[in-house]
């Protein structure tokens, strides 16, 4: 019988994808409004790497990554996924978004997604959202995924991602 051990806190991130002529400041401060502060923030790229979003939020998209102050329990990932949803409806013009929020968390050996799609390499964790392990962290290191999101196996994400995490690694162990 395995021992149920205290559930470790972990970082909350969110990637924003948006479209030219949004106010980005107006937007991560809804986000800081609702998460907190911005402790990190990505260089905003291009997001050129697929066409799914092109009918709903048209051509020209940009893309960065946030990491927030602080540590937040994992299964907070629902709720949050659901508030970035109304966060995306608020800035909804003609029914039609102009942001893309996808919220998540990076944890010593992961960083995970939270997604409103289910699919096989997804699992359900609460009110219609589903957990999604986008990478991995082995050997000193974040590794993809066969379904890891083109947008978070660039270099840039990756570096990121390793600040992030390093920055989450010192907080846990002055937790400890």
């Amino acid at each position: 019988m395995g021992i149920i051990r205290d559930i470790k806190l972990v970082k909350l991130i969110c990637g924003l994808t948006f479209t030219e002529g949004v106010d980005l400041d107006r937007v991560i401060a809804d986000v800081q409004d609702a998460y907190g502060t911005v402790e990190e923030r990505s260089l905003v790229f291009e997001f050129t790497f697929t066409r799914y979003y092109r009918e709903e939020m048209g051509d020209n998209l940009k893309k960065l990554f946030l990491s927030f102050s602080g540590l937040i329990h994992p299964g907070q990932l629902p709720s949050i996924k659901l508030k970035t949803n109304q966060i995306e409806q608020t800035w909804s013009m003609e029914g039609k978004r102009t942001i893309n929020l996808d919220p998540g968390y990076i944890a010593g050996a992961k960083l995970v997604l939270a997604s409103t799609k289910d699919f096989a390499h997804r699992i359900f964790l609460a009110d219609g959202i589903y957990g999604d392990v986008q990478l991995q962290f082995r050997h000193n290191r974040f590794w993809t995924e066969p379904w890891t999101f083109p947008d978070y196996q660039t270099d840039e994400a990756l570096a990121f991602f390793q600040r992030v995490r390093k920055e989450y690694m010192h907080e846990e162990k002055e937790r400890d």
